[in-house]
């Protein structure tokens, strides 16, 4: 597969970030190392082996789920600075 200016674009586009000339020059080449590491994975012969589902045969030990006292709403919202009904209210951060 081969990485192309388009390609970029493209991917930039999707991911939403902006590049100049030399950060896309920069982003194809790293794209392209990483494409052909991968191509050089495929020459591998694989027939026969089972994939791996884990790294680890271990198992996660879980504690048991206990119900405990928790706090009302009111005791929650107590020290919001400006709660909107059962809510905190949060500064906007997303921009478009």
């Amino acid at each position: 597969m081969e990485v192309n200016d388009e390609l970029v674009s493209h991917l930039a586009n999707l991911s939403r970030l902006h590049f100049n000339e030399e950060e896309k020059n920069e982003i194809r080449e790293d794209l392209q190392r990483m494409i052909s590491f991968v191509d050089k994975l495929n020459e591998l012969n694989t027939e026969g082996l089972e994939p791996v589902l884990h790294m680890s045969t271990e198992v996660n030990r879980l504690r048991t789920d206990l119900v405990q006292g928790s706090v009302t709403a009111e005791e929650a919202l107590k020290n919001a600075t400006d709660p909107y009904g059962h809510f905190f209210t949060v500064p906007k951060v997303i921009r478009k």
